[in-house]
């Protein structure tokens, strides 16, 4: 997990954005509080590898927010 000091900022998203998240959010929104880039984010989703629990609903993806939270530390 990478924090940028003085900003209070974990993998491009605050602390404050990630408490915030809903239940489930899109891949993007996960890779970006991962720091992965969108084409990985995608390429470890549809291996099955992505490091947080991931939905397939239809064609899209879903992370579970709390499997996020705890993979970075912020869990409740």
């Amino acid at each position: 997990m990478r924090e940028n000091e003085g900003l209070g900022r974990v993998n491009g998203m605050s602390r404050e954005e990630l408490l915030g998240l809903p239940v489930a959010v899109d891949l993007d929104t996960g890779n970006r509080a991962l720091g992965l880039g969108r084409s990985k984010g995608y390429e470890l989703a549809k291996r099955g590898q992505y490091p947080c629990k991931v939905l397939r609903l239809g064609n899209a993806y879903r992370v579970v927010t709390a499997d996020l939270l705890d993979l970075l530390g912020l869990a409740a």
